[in-house]
């Protein structure tokens, strides 16, 4: 990681949607603690409890609306006046999209545009980083490692409204933004730790089963996906924004953020791992019902991040699944969770910061 600046984000005005979600969460810890001058939008917290209460709330401008009320997002932009805006904000999850495949359309497609739209009218943006999906890849089952300009498709509404968004941010880039503000979008693998209580994600099934002592239920335990730490696609992301701002011509348009490919696991082998740091408890069993489309196998190829930026994830996946597990229990033990959510962002950057100065190691896998 040869370029990431700290102090880039120091008193820098950053406006983040979708803050109370599980990513947004994260970021908006890591980047007021970095001294940024942090703004968010979003709808309310949709889980209870939520990482946004226990840790966030409070720490940034927290603003409330729906992104696709493009007026609200307009004044919104103007008042926060950032010179960053990482949008998140989204309907996140594959199942609910097939029961609301027209609010999944709203909230992806034309939330994206209403926030590039309220950009063009708030000139102190310089960067707009819009965060998709790895899913946003025409999946023929092949195997390969998606690369950024392989065709992008989708078969459930999540996945083709992500590739929607990807589209949307492409056309708007080519349309209106050749000016000083730069636009760019992220795909990002499959992200786990600590403090995602969503419904349909993996991570509230197990942590579920793991406190009542029950096998956790899974629908497609061979399914390979890119599991990574929540804080390295964040790295990602964030020094994405910085290059964009400090050297336009050196910051792609859209980029894979990745993990390494010994991290390219089944959903059943992610579960043993954590099974394995919980103790040995709850196990897996099948579930055979309502078994909604899924693509059996999900990589990608994160080798231009790599190459233009110097990022690369920094947490193997047994190290991943270590801090996502710990968290956790520190959670159901009664620990401080924002001390202990702030010791593993420190930890990470103090990881960053070395991968800065010299080739990336990992270190400390437990």
């Amino acid at each position: 990681m040869r370029a990431f600046d700290a102090s880039f984000w120091r008193d820098r005005r950053v406006l983040v949607t979708g803050h109370t979600g599980f990513k947004g969460a994260w970021l908006v810890l890591w980047l007021t603690g970095l001294g940024a001058r942090v703004s968010g939008f979003s709808l309310p917290p949709q889980t209870d409890p939520s990482l946004f209460a226990l840790c966030v709330e409070g720490r940034a401008a927290d603003r409330y609306g729906d992104v696709t009320d493009a007026a609200l997002v307009a004044r919104m932009l103007a008042e926060c006046a950032p010179e960053i805006v990482i949008h998140m904000a989204a309907q996140a999850l594959v199942r609910p999209s097939y029961a609301d495949p027209l609010g999944t359309y709203a909230t992806n497609v034309m939330g994206t545009a209403s926030v590039l739209q309220a950009v063009r009218s708030t000139p102190s943006v310089r960067a707009v980083v819009v965060v998709t999906s790895d899913k946003v890849y025409e999946n023929d089952g092949g195997g390969r490692a998606f690369k950024e300009g392989d065709r992008l498709g989708g078969h459930d509404p999540y996945s083709s409204s992500k590739a929607c968004a990807e589209l949307v941010a492409h056309s708007f880039r080519q349309s209106f933004f050749d000016g000083p503000c730069r636009v760019a979008t992220a795909r990002a693998g499959n992200v786990i730790g600590g403090g995602d209580w969503a419904p349909y994600r993996i991570l509230h099934d197990l942590v579920h089963a793991c406190e009542e002592g029950e096998p956790v239920a899974l629908r497609y335990p061979q399914a390979v996906r890119p599991w990574q730490h929540v804080l390295d696609p964040l790295a990602g992301y964030l020094l994405l924004a910085q290059t964009m701002v400090a050297n336009p011509a050196g910051a792609p348009a859209t980029l894979n953020f990745a993990p390494a490919p010994d991290s390219f696991r089944s959903v059943s082998e992610l579960v043993d791992a954590f099974t394995a740091r919980w103790g040995g408890r709850p196990g897996w069993r099948l579930d055979a019902e309502d078994r909604l489309h899924e693509a059996e196998l999900l990589t990608l190829d994160a080798a231009r991040a790599h190459a233009t930026l110097g990022w690369q994830p920094l947490l193997a996946f047994d190290e991943a699944v270590a801090w996502t597990a710990d968290w956790y229990r520190a959670y159901w033990n009664g620990e401080d969770i924002a001390i202990v959510t702030r010791r593993q962002i420190e930890a990470f950057s103090e990881r960053l910061a070395g991968a800065a100065d010299g080739p990336a190691q990992r270190r400390g896998v437990t």
